[in-house]
């Protein structure tokens, strides 16, 4: 005789992860020296721009601190920072209230990071992970380095230091 269960089997649906191998899968994920920061970090590199990783001297230790440009660069995956109307930022379908809070905490302390760096002064761009893809990382990466280079506080400060530290006037 097969006994059965008066309780009601939960479905699931189909799982990604075995169980117990979703914690060790999320634990090896990087928070620094990520693939797209390292593409941004060798491109700005090669374009002849010198910059600190991963600073934690600022708010959120930014991913390429150029002092140079007084510009600061985050690198930020969609999944992690909430990028809103992105296809590859969506909220997982299991423990929706956790990642929903989780996610929102992200995208609010990205912004008061932001704002901090802006009040000493600081410029900040952020590139996003789905401006890196294939299609797009070519003009995003030159658009990056034009915003960068064109910023007239860097030309200005440039400009009186040659003047003011010169030991010959």
């Amino acid at each position: 005789m097969a006994m059965t269960s008066s309780t009601p089997q939960r479905h699931t649906g189909q799982e990604k992860y075995q169980r117990g191998t979703r914690s060790y899968t999320m634990s090896h994920i990087r928070g620094k020296d990520t693939g797209i920061e390292l593409m941004v970090r060798s491109y700005l590199f090669s374009r002849g721009l010198r910059f600190r990783k991963n600073d934690k001297r600022y708010p959120g230790h930014p991913d390429v601190v150029l002092p140079r440009w007084h510009t600061i660069v985050f690198v930020n995956g969609c999944f992690w920072h909430a990028h809103e109307h992105c296809d590859k930022h969506s909220t997982p379908k299991s423990n929706v209230e956790f990642w929903s809070k989780k996610l929102l905490r992200n995208r609010e302390r990205d912004a008061e990071q932001q704002a901090a760096l802006r009040e000493a002064g600081w410029r900040v761009l952020v590139v996003w992970e789905c401006e890196l893809d294939r299609s797009h990382r070519e003009q995003r990466l030159k658009l990056l380095y034009e915003q960068i280079t064109a910023h007239p506080l860097a030309e200005a400060q440039t400009s009186t230091l040659d003047r003011d530290d010169d030991p010959l006037n």
